[in-house]
């Protein structure tokens, strides 16, 4: 399998292949691409099958086309599965290609392994049950387990409304159109920089409830409110010390990052997914950058869910060697999805302080902006035991509990990967045992040789 897909890299040069050495006329025709999440949080690749029509000529590049979005996914989300949906409406005869779902299959099956969760054939007619009677004698039995057939109806098991189109009986407003790639579904966020309208508002009213509450204390015990003199040096180091406990208010309750992606321009923490929860102390994720250039860098964040997601700061700049701490909280009722993603993304900034955020990232070269994605883990809710007291011990223990069993599933997710790593290990180790015995095997049989050229006749 290892010679097969090096072969076949080195044949169709996937290591060289870009949108630009695709034709144009091939994104234009949005017969596949990628778009929207299963319920199980996989990516979906669509093939429309009324678009492709057979033809010798165009072949390879169409085999590189599909060769370039399993590339371009594999390298944005690596060990994230893709579900592929052959939409099978209006199509008929002149549409099949045996090489071509042939070729689809051997990505899946040598080029590409697990990386298939699960290939769902929507709305076949029934002319075409012959055909994909000779595909799954290509299948084994691992492959022909993730082969699923729906109708219209029997596909919402697998992908929720809001990702199938009209005419599967989904909500989802999407057209294919190009450019650009609609691979990234990532928006800004509602909150560009800073708090939304309606948490301004809120924190205002807190603010002038704790200080009414405040007089009225002050009021109540009597304490006299002498006049003091206003010095601006003093007032200017109280609004640094109220930013930094903004800061840190604001930042307080969110969980914080155990892992760390180390990125050319920033580090991100955490490395791979934020992790929220039902309960109201799950409901912020904290992420943090860390500037590891010499020169200052610019960031932003994106999600695929700004209508769920506030992001503060949503957009700004890092200095050279410093941090800064974004926080991620669930906005109002709304609950995490493992459909959920984050981009973060960062440029080098060579003129810092001369540029407008908004122009520098209209000027930046898109060679130059560093991407990294994070996905959603939604943990488990744990049912706290029943306790007729707001403040019981039993509270603090069902929270404990919990960030418990949250590192628990961390150390199983970090011992999954490790014994993957001894496996490989074992099996290295095994082949090199076998080399040392076929040279030990050699090197007694050239003994056996050079004792018989010896002995007299």
């Amino acid at each position: 399998m290892i010679d097969e897909s090096l072969q076949w890299r080195k044949e169709y040069g996937v290591n060289e292949i870009t949108e630009g050495t695709i034709p144009r006329w091939m994104f234009e025709t949005g017969a596949v691409y990628l778009h929207g999440y299963d319920k199980e949080g996989n990516k979906i690749f669509w093939f429309k099958v009324k678009l492709h029509v057979k033809d010798a000529k165009t072949i390879l590049d169409k085999k590189k086309y599909v060769a370039f979005w399993l590339e371009r996914y594999a390298k944005k989300e690596p060990g994230m599965p893709l579900t592929v949906v052959f939409d099978m409406a209006e199509s008929g005869l002149s549409n099949i290609d045996m090489e071509f779902v042939k070729y689809i299959i051997n990505c899946f099956k040598v080029f590409y392994p697990k990386l298939l969760s699960k290939m769902i054939i929507v709305d076949m007619p029934w002319i075409m049950n012959a055909a994909w009677k000779i595909v799954k004698s290509w299948l084994g039995p691992e492959a022909i387990s993730k082969l699923k057939f729906a109708s219209k109806s029997e596909v919402q098991t697998f992908i929720g409304p809001e990702y199938l189109p009209p005419h599967m009986g989904g909500t989802d407003p999407f057209k294919y159109s190009y450019p650009p790639l609609p691979d990234d579904d990532f928006k800004t966020p509602i909150c560009e920089n800073g708090p939304i309208v309606s948490e301004d508002e809120t924190e205002s009213k807190e603010g002038e409830m704790e200080s009414r509450d405040a007089l009225e204390s002050s009021f109540n015990s009597e304490v006299a409110v002498k006049p003091k003199k206003v010095n601006f040096l003093e007032d200017s180091v109280k609004a640094e010390d109220n930013d930094r406990g903004d800061t840190s208010a604001r930042t307080r309750g969110a969980r914080k990052p155990l892992t760390t992606f180390k990125g050319p321009l920033l580090d991100v923490s955490p490395a791979e997914e934020l992790s929220f929860g039902s309960g109201e102390t799950e409901k912020k994720c904290l992420i943090i950058l860390s500037n590891v250039t010499k020169n200052q860098v610019a960031f932003k964040v994106r999600t695929t869910a700004p209508e769920k997601y506030r992001v503060k700061p949503s957009s700004s700049c890092c200095e050279p060697g410093a941090s800064v701490d974004i926080v991620v909280s669930l906005h109002g009722g709304s609950q995490a999805s493992p459909q959920d993603r984050f981009l973060v993304m960062a440029a080098e900034m060579d003129n810092a302080g001369s540029q407008e955020l908004a122009q520098f990232w209209k000027e930046v070269p898109k060679a130059k902006i560093m991407e990294h994605r994070l996905r959603c883990h939604v943990l488990e809710c744990v049912k706290p035991t029943a306790s007729p007291l707001r403040d019981s011990p039993v509270d603090t223990g069902s929270s404990g509990h919990h960030d418990l069993d949250t590192a628990l599933m961390r150390m199983m997710n970090c011992n999954s990967r490790l014994e993957q790593k001894l496996n490989t290990c074992l099996w290295v180790q095994k082949v090199l045992m076998v080399l040392v015995l076929v040279l030990v095997m050699l090197n007694l049989q050239c003994l056996y040789l050079l004792a018989t050229a010896q002995r007299p006749s």
